[in-house]
């Protein structure tokens, strides 16, 4: 069984308690090597709906993982994705910073990325093929928004304190996804204009449905047990976070319900 710190274990007892099978599975990308952490119901019996939750700059930590083992426990299958690769997983802020610019950097790329672990998750077996959605965190967020924008066959798509921005925005009629955008207040790096830009541009690309819910005080990376940086503008914040887990799971007992 694997151990979790104390922090990460709290958030994981938030779910009430149930059998979790879990594994890694190989993600094909193009030649290069991703690994992701698949988490499901044990004794699953037909197809459950799948939810793919993408990491953030940290690459594959425990954190992605706990939250696939709670949306195991609540009956979805779960899929912490893997974008970076597994040669590529930074050990340190400066290899962090480097490898989601590129990503920014690399709009396609990115969205390939997050494709290839979309199509592992649908791949599954245990999995309803037609009832998906992809969340992330931070730089994941930012994903699970390309995700959208790019049209992918997902039912809903959900950004936990996610960058806005992008350099290929949305065209009329591509986002089919319901899409929530869980923000802070006070985050510096999605400051009120990044929402602004992000409502202007789900409404002129006529997305039929979308929400932004923003939390009062929380910071950049308040969902992220663990996270102590108020300085550099990022802090976990527990009101925030239990409420925007919250958010998530009305989210996913209206598009995918089990």
């Amino acid at each position: 069984m694997t151990s979790f710190s104390p922090e990460l274990q709290r958030v994981l007892d938030t779910v009430p308690a149930a059998d979790v099978d879990t594994s890694t599975v190989p993600v094909p990308a193009d030649g290069v090597e991703l690994q992701g952490y698949l988490a499901a119901p044990a004794g699953v019996e037909g197809r459950r709906p799948g939810v793919l939750v993408l990491h953030d700059w940290s690459g594959m930590t425990d954190h992605v993982r706990v939250r696939a083992q709670m949306l195991a426990r609540l009956g979805h299958v779960a899929l912490a994705g893997d974008v970076f690769g597994t040669a590529e997983q930074p050990a340190s802020t400066e290899e962090s910073m480097a490898l989601v610019g590129r990503f920014y950097g690399d709009v396609e790329l990115f969205r390939a990325r997050v494709q290839a672990n979309l199509d592992a998750l649908r791949a599954d077996p245990r999995v309803d093929p037609s009832r998906i959605v992809v969340m992330g965190y931070c730089f994941g967020g930012s994903g699970a928004l390309e995700a959208a924008r790019a049209g992918a066959d997902v039912r809903g798509v959900v950004s936990f304190h996610g960058g806005l921005g992008t350099s290929a925005p949305a065209e009329p009629g591509s986002v089919t996804a319901s899409v929530l955008v869980l923000t802070g207040a006070d985050d510096p790096m999605v400051p009120p204009s990044a929402v602004e830009a992000l409502e202007d541009e789900l409404r002129t690309a006529g997305a039929p449905d979308w929400q932004v819910v923003t939390y009062s005080g929380a910071l950049h990376a308040f969902a992220v047990p663990g996270v102590d940086a108020a300085e550099q503008g990022a802090a976990y914040q527990d009101t925030a976070d239990r409420r925007s887990w919250r958010a998530l799971q009305d989210f996913l007992a209206e598009v995918v319900p089990v």
